[in-house]
């Protein structure tokens, strides 16, 4: 027994709440959420591509709008996080692109589509900023990698989903018999019109329950105080805001767009173009190619997680953040190297397991890679860094798309595209390791 300011107490810690992981496991949603939305352009190609008129470059084109659309949304949300916060912010976010993926079912030409998908991408691009800010308001620094590898799994979740159940919602149909002579009506199909419309409507529910749960830390009363210590540990960085002046002519700003610029095309490359690479290589088609896309990204949410395991494991152990961090990112950037001989394979799932790997790879290295800003900035800056490299990962995602568009019209080969995507993450390690070669926070601004 001791006496605290007056009160007797047992001298017994107490034992500190974990709801920190409740807020992971939303995010978590949000993003699986995020990504069946995203990638059901993908899976629709070819009726997509039949009803709208589009050849390889049509479809390119399409999502080329959606990464503008997406870059500058994405520079825009940083900034208005810092401003309004993750609450406000993602629910407006999320309720945006969810409309617009609806707005999507109800198009009827190949304009109409591609401003949809505009629609879609400003939305969609406050769903990581979200996502990071939440993290960095949630998680003290030694947590924020595996925190950061667990809701970015859920890029692959979402991954997963849509090749499973768009198919049977487009393929699907249903019939109206009232049992009454002159009420029978025709069978209604869903079609991919239904699909939008059905995958939108249901996720809706999500923005209400974040509205519902989600506070700041000190503001949320399903935390004790061990808990809220916790999360507060490392964070004795300024708070004061930082203009995006500043932040431009920082190094630690372009260490982190650089290596979007460089990676984040990649994982576009797997979201709007991997049913194509097995339709081309194996003729698969809306009905086949589910397995082998599930496959995939079953392996990249092994990635996701042990990326972010490995540099907190790599902390916990005693390593500074500069080797936990750079340590990781090596080791994954080589695992995306055997994905150059894919396009060769002859065999189908020998093709579908190079290229999970290169997927988790990338996932790895993707989850230590968000953990960048929080690592390098005040937090009052790590929106705006997000934002700005976000930005510069669009913007790479758009010139790669026209890109692959331009070599699959003339060589219907994805050979030269592998290749590219291979040596990506070399280059981005590289790129990280001479623009910050300790890793430490710029305390200046």
């Amino acid at each position: 027994m001791e006496t605290i300011n007056g009160e007797t107490t047992t001298g017994t810690p107490e034992a500190r709440s974990r709801y920190r992981w409740v807020i992971c496991g939303l995010l978590l949603a949000a993003i699986a959420i995020n990504y069946t939305h995203r990638q059901m352009i993908g899976i629709l190609k070819d009726p997509l591509s039949a009803e709208m008129g589009w050849d390889e470059k049509g479809y390119a084109d399409v999502v080329f709008w959606f990464q503008a659309a997406y870059a500058l949304g994405y520079l825009a949300w940083g900034r208005i996080l810092d401003r309004i916060g993750a609450r406000i912010g993602y629910t407006v976010a999320f309720s945006l692109w969810t409309v617009a993926h609806m707005l999507t079912g109800a198009v009827t030409t190949g304009l109409q589509f591609t401003l949809a998908r505009v629609a879609l991408g400003l939305g969609e691009s406050g769903s990581f900023p979200s996502s990071l800010k939440a993290v960095t308001e949630w998680f003290p620094q030694k947590e924020r990698a595996l925190a950061a590898g667990i809701f970015n799994a859920g890029s692959n979740i979402g991954a997963i989903i849509a090749p499973l159940i768009v198919p049977l919602i487009a393929l699907s149909a249903v019939s109206f018999n009232f049992g009454h002579e002159g009420l029978n009506l025709p069978g209604l199909g869903w079609g991919w019109r239904g699909a939008f419309y059905l995958t939108g409507a249901v996720s809706l529910i999500w923005a209400v329950v974040w509205w519902l749960v989600y506070r700041r830390p000190s503001e949320h009363k399903k935390i004790n105080a061990a808990e809220l210590a916790h999360i507060h540990s490392d964070q004795t960085d300024t708070v004061e805001k930082v203009s995006w002046v500043k932040l431009l002519f920082i190094r630690e700003t372009w260490t982190f767009a650089i290596a979007k610029f460089l990676t984040d095309p990649v994982w576009w490359l797997w979201l709007f173009w991997l049913p194509d690479f097995f339709q081309k290589n194996y003729g698969l088609d809306l009905k086949t190619f589910g397995p082998p896309v599930v496959a995939v990204y079953l392996l990249s949410d092994v990635g996701s997680v042990a990326g972010g395991w490995l540099s907190s494991f790599l902390l916990k152990r005693g390593l500074s953040v500069n080797m936990a961090r750079k340590a990781t990112l090596f080791v994954f950037a080589l695992l995306a190297l055997p994905v150059l001989f894919a396009s060769g394979v002859s065999n189908l799932w020998a093709a579908v397991l190079i290229i999970g790997l290169a997927a988790a790879a990338h996932q790895a290295f993707s989850a230590n890679v968000l953990t960048l800003p929080s690592d390098l900035v005040p937090r009052a800056a790590v929106g705006s860094v997000i934002g700005i490299g976000g930005m510069a990962g669009a913007i790479g995602g758009m010139f790669f798309s026209k890109f692959v568009g331009f070599i699959l019209d003339k060589t219907h080969n994805y050979s030269i595209i592998f290749m590219m995507a291979a040596g990506a993450y070399l280059v981005a390690f590289v790129v990280i390791h001479l623009l910050s070669p300790k890793l430490q926070r710029n305390t200046s601004l």
